[in-house]
């Protein structure tokens, strides 16, 4: 894992750039989720052809932590099978985070996941 002032700067690197954010013209499948304990609430959207996710985006509002999940979420699961994108873990996205996420924001983290969880 990094250093607490490398994954800061990676982290609000990304926050600030926010790649894969926005909404899509040609989506297949999307799903909104709202984090029940703060005011996030992302929605992902997909675009699956031949049974392979060729694009993901994601928009909506969320703190650091969720912004930065559905942003390296979105980049991951390009070019899998939604069904085992659905098996990502939390261990794949603190690798994806690269860190381990603090207790009081993992429904944060998660947030991303659950709602390509959510998608059928």
């Amino acid at each position: 894992m990094k250093t607490d002032s490398i994954y800061m700067e990676e982290i609000m690197e990304i926050y600030s750039e926010k790649p894969n954010f926005g909404s899509m013209k040609d989506k297949t499948h999307s799903a909104t989720l709202k984090n029940p304990g703060c005011e996030d609430e992302l929605t992902l959207e997909l675009e699956i052809k031949n049974g392979k996710i060729k694009d993901a985006k994601f928009h909506g509002k969320g703190c650091v932590i969720s912004t930065v999940s559905a942003s390296v979420l979105a980049e991951k699961i390009k070019g899998m099978n939604l069904e085992k994108a659905k098996r990502l873990t939390k261990k794949e996205m603190d690798n994806l985070l690269g860190i381990e996420v603090i207790t009081t924001k993992i429904k944060c983290e998660l947030l991303p996941l659950e709602i390509l969880k959510k998608i059928k």
